[in-house]
């Protein structure tokens, strides 16, 4: 994009309001990327602010080798991991929260059956649960790939990994929601509706 790099040139000339362009092409991917990486709202706006102070600190590392959005991806990504890692040594277990569901997912039913809606609902919180149970890269590449649809190649340059490992943490990922949302499907069978 000849705008985004001219935005990009006119921050590093020591325009910071230029910056501020860049955020706002950017924002609401990235806001929709960290909400689906950590699974919460407020996680979420920390994990995009954070993304983006680093950006604007980091922006003469930026070499315009991607995009500039798949390098604010990129950094979304890590400062995620790194962040949990931390949470990790803090914390054993994480609370797992689906309170992004509705917001998260682009409208799985439109219907306004309450039936359907909450059908809609309860594979929502489903599919919530089994992202909860992947490992951090696992999240990561499926989230990449199925939410955000990036090519494998594109999560293999966010990620520092080859599109091999891209290739196998996906299907160990996709291996372990189908499992997970089975089971969640063989518990609700014979339950009276």
């Amino acid at each position: 994009m000849p705008m985004e790099k001219q935005l990009i040139h006119r921050v590093l000339q020591g325009e910071s309001a230029a910056f501020r362009d860049l955020v706002e092409q950017n924002q609401e991917k990235i806001y929709y990327l960290s909400l689906d990486l950590t699974g919460n709202h407020h996680d979420a706006e920390d994990l995009s602010q954070e993304v983006f102070i680093k950006a604007y600190r980091n922006l003469d590392q930026f070499r315009g080798e991607s995009s500039f959005s798949s390098w604010l991806y990129k950094i979304a990504v890590n400062t995620n991991i790194n962040r949990n890692r931390k949470k990790m040594t803090a914390v054993l277990k994480r609370s797992t929260s689906i309170e992004h569901a509705g917001d998260s997912w682009k409208s799985l039913s439109p219907d306004t059956n309450p039936e359907k809606q909450t059908d809609a609902s309860l594979l929502r919180t489903h599919i919530d649960t089994a992202l909860d149970r992947l490992s951090r890269n696992e999240r990561c590449v499926f989230v990449l790939k199925h939410y955000q649809e990036f090519p494998l190649q594109e999560i293999a340059l966010i990620m520092d990994v080859s599109v091999g490992t891209v290739k196998s943490t996906l299907f160990r990922a996709v291996r372990k929601m189908r499992k997970e949302l089975a089971s969640c499907r063989g518990k609700g069978e014979g339950e009276p509706r």
